[in-house]
């Protein structure tokens, strides 16, 4: 009799861990996975950080400093105000719409992740968030292409001023840093074509996710420094 109650209550309590989610081994690697990948992101995003700190320092500090005419050999102030095409108002629309969409595949693939099966697949080919994102991040990068041929079209090239120098200095290194995030995208949506592991997928687009939220923040950050700084 206590060894039927033994074995029962052994049952019982596996089928309570199984109905409240215990995650097993393979979920708490895959677990591992995300935090070590997301610290990585943490790094490589320390040093564009400091990259974008110095040339914020030196676009401020550029704004007071006259130069020397070599004509007159007076200082004189070179620094030309930039008007900012209306239309990065209407790019900056199209990367907020991409990194929802970006969240939504984030979360889409690390649940695909933690399921690795064929439900999860399923999920994540009738909604495509992943596509939808690389279509909007190509839309932001061709939106800027237009603004520098706006730019251009006025009169302002990279070397007309300072201002325009740093203008299209920081929008370019910008765009250069976004081309990366979807480039890992198409990577992550190839992996997904060819049917390589849900668990692999998952933290490509997790890591890219964490990195397209921060050029969106970053590139809000930029567009109040050309529209606001002194």
């Amino acid at each position: 009799m206590a060894s039927t109650t033994t074995t029962a209550s052994a049952n019982t309590a596996r089928v309570l861990g199984a109905g409240f989610g215990r995650p097993d081994q393979n979920e708490l690697d895959f677990a591992a996975r995300l935090r070590r990948v997301r610290l990585g992101v943490g790094v490589a995003l320390t040093g564009i950080v400091m990259i974008f700190v110095s040339y914020s320092s030196a676009y401020v500090v550029r704004q007071g400093l006259p130069t020397l005419d070599p004509r007159t050999g007076a200082l004189v102030r070179d620094w030309l105000p930039l008007q900012l095409p209306n239309f990065l108002l209407v790019n900056t629309l199209v990367l907020l719409v991409s990194t929802l969409t970006m969240e939504l595949a984030r979360r889409q693939a690390v649940s695909a992740g933690f399921g690795a099966g064929t439900a999860s697949r399923t999920e994540t080919d009738r909604m495509p968030w992943l596509a939808l994102t690389i279509i909007l991040g190509l839309s932001f990068l061709s939106g800027q292409w237009l603004v520098w041929r706006e730019l251009a079209a006025s009169g302002f090239y990279v070397a007309t001023s300072p201002s325009s120098s740093f203008f299209y200095l920081l929008t370019g290194m910008h765009g250069i840093h976004l081309l990366d995030g979807i480039l890992a995208l198409l990577a992550a949506g190839a992996a997904s074509l060819l049917r390589k592991s849900a668990t692999s997928t998952a933290v490509v687009v997790d890591a890219t996710a964490w990195y397209w939220h921060f050029m969106t923040v970053l590139w809000v950050y930029i567009l109040c420094l050309l529209e606001f700084a002194p």
